[in-house]
């Protein structure tokens, strides 16, 4: 499939051009449907970090879930050390099964990208689009801690030494590169649970059976996981790439409107 680099004028450009065409175009009508997404933050963060994407999706009539894993967002206060990869891949597999939902687009972002391989294994056949934003692509047998940065991996063995059961993450400088952002992105931020990154993931291959693929890696955030699952996706013609030179990680924050004209395009 077609790679698609985005420089900064053209990012300008397409935000600048995708909220003049939502805005003047029956979305429903030029996207095929109603269409149901389901978004996954990445670690430390929480179902809030979606909210400009889902305002925008919303707004022209799709339907919307970004719900908060288990220990994350609005759910912090059920953090533990019962919390695992497992807890997580539940909280999307429960969400999917009891509210009915088919013909999914279950997009991923960064860490997210770990329990959102796990619950495929269970509701693949509830899923008709993934997209994998700035995200993990794990293999089976693997754990978070096998690619944990310097800074994670300390806060991690820091947090268990104390008896914590997560560990504080980065400031919103670090995700982001609005800087109007950060004192909101900061007051959001909530601990990481530390068991989901010390859990081998079980995976049998459901996760490449989704007819429709798309990889989405923000370059500016450096992770060589995510460099490297850009490759492989480059490389494999049942996926479709984009590459956004001037987001930050945490594009949902950063560029909403260029991230939802992509979803509507890809799911």
């Amino acid at each position: 499939m077609a790679d698609h680099a985005i420089t900064r004028r053209a990012a300008l450009g397409a935000a600048t051009m995708g909220v003049a065409a939502l805005g003047t175009m029956p979305a429903l009508a030029q996207t095929g449907g109603r269409k149901t997404f389901v978004l996954v933050h990445g670690a430390w963060h929480g179902g809030w970090c979606w909210r400009r994407v889902a305002d925008i999706l919303e707004k022209h009539g799709h339907k919307v879930y970004a719900q908060s894993l288990t220990g994350n967002g609005d759910r912090s206060h059920l953090l533990s050390k019962d919390v695992v990869l497992d807890t997580h891949i539940a909280d999307i597999v429960n969400l999917v099964t009891w509210e009915d939902l088919h013909d999914v687009c279950l997009v991923a972002h960064s860490y997210g990208g770990w329990p959102s391989s796990g619950a495929l294994e269970h509701i693949h056949d509830r899923v008709g689009a993934i997209v994998w934003l700035d995200a993990f692509k794990p293999e089976d047998g693997q754990k978070g801690t096998d690619f944990a940065s310097e800074f994670s991996r300390k806060a991690l063995v820091e947090a268990v030494a104390k008896g914590e059961p997560g560990r504080k993450g980065p400031p919103a400088k670090t995700f982001s590169v609005s800087e109007k952002d950060w004192a909101w992105i900061d007051s959001k931020l909530t601990p990481q649970p530390n068991g989901v990154a010390t859990q081998p993931i079980k995976l049998t291959g459901k996760r490449e059976t989704i007819a429709k693929k798309t990889y989405i890696r923000a370059v500016k955030y450096p992770q060589a996981a995510f460099d490297k699952a850009l490759a492989e996706c480059k490389s494999d013609k049942t996926w479709q790439t984009f590459v956004n030179e001037t987001s930050g990680h945490d594009v949902m924050v950063d560029q909403p409107e260029w991230l939802a004209d992509v979803l509507l395009k890809v799911s």
